[in-house]
């Protein structure tokens, strides 16, 4: 465990996780997680990054994409209440860097405004966007963090279970897979769990589906198909509320014969990937993704290279 880890921890677990436990509604969290992901980043790298529309559905490029170049596609996280490309932009230039790959991230709808379906929907309809913009589909890494994680899963299963154009991969940091709160991990890990309250799941749950059903795969990728689905890597730590919705997650998608790769990290916080600024362990974990990412997307270098 690093000294930069050992103060993260006791930061979020007695600042970071208080204070996100007293947001009393939707804006105000959104504003705590901007000013967080501000600090965190040390300044706005989203300034720099390249404005696009696909639809109604706004989005940034880390830098210009080529029409049918390989990139990624990364949803973030926020509880499908909070974030946006903004809050992610400095996340989605290290993955741009460390892949040589363009990173696009799109502001999908937020509940309560928008409630399930809606970020589903959005999620979709930006997939069908970036097909029609001449990008082959195996050339694009579909992934996310959290909430964004689970969506990307989500979107998976639609196009799976449709047979439609899949991805040439998926990888996810912590995906909240399983809205129905049945994992034992979210008791086990209660105490353990350094950043995400517990005690604020209900209410998070309430926000996001609006009394729709929370075993509805659009929203828990955890009841899904996948048949014929691309390789998957799930990141997670063993220690957080959410540790199980990835364990069970990659045991469903290997029942479907998937080639899942998932691997599970110590004693670290929900999404520590996001810290990537001040954790050396976040950025090992980053360039693990990126690793993955490559060698499904970009083919290895020729003998004359």
């Amino acid at each position: 465990m690093s000294w930069q880890l050992k103060v993260m921890r006791v930061v979020l677990r007695q600042i970071a996780r208080r204070s996100l436990g007293r947001q009393p509604d939707s804006i105000a969290a959104r504003r705590w997680f901007e000013r967080g992901a501000w600090l965190n980043a040390r300044g706005r790298p989203h300034l720099n990054f390249t404005p696009d529309t696909f639809g109604t559905i706004p989005a940034l490029w880390t830098t210009p994409a080529d029409p049918g170049a390989p990139c990624i596609v990364y949803l973030h996280g926020g509880g499908y209440v909070m974030g946006n490309p903004r809050t992610h932009a400095a996340l989605g230039r290290f993955l741009a860097r460390k892949t040589g790959m363009p990173c696009l991230l799109p502001d999908y709808r937020l509940a309560p405004e928008h409630p399930f379906p809606a970020a589903f929907d959005d999620a979709v309809a930006l997939w069908e966007g970036v097909i029609a913009r001449g990008h082959d589909p195996s050339q694009i890494a579909l992934g996310g963090d959290s909430a964004g994680g689970g969506l990307a899963l989500a979107l998976l299963g639609h196009l799976c279970a449709h047979d439609l154009p899949r991805p040439g991969c998926v990888f996810t940091f912590s995906p909240f897979t399983d809205l129905t709160y049945s994992g034992a991990s979210i008791q086990d890990n209660a105490t353990s769990e350094i950043l995400l309250p517990p005690e604020r799941l209900e209410q998070l749950r309430s926000r996001v589906l609006a009394g729709a059903d929370p075993a509805d795969p659009r929203i828990s990728p955890l009841f899904g198909q996948f048949p014929g689905a691309p390789p998957v890597l799930i990141q997670v730590a063993r220690t957080e509320i959410l540790r199980d919705d990835s364990r069970r997650m990659a045991a469903h998608l290997r029942s479907y014969e998937v080639e899942v790769s998932l691997r599970e990290w110590g004693n670290l916080p929900h999404v520590w990937q996001f810290f990537h600024g001040w954790l050396p362990e976040a950025r090992t974990a980053l360039t693990d993704a990126a690793s993955f990412i490559r060698r499904q997307i970009l083919p290895p270098p020729s003998a004359d290279s």
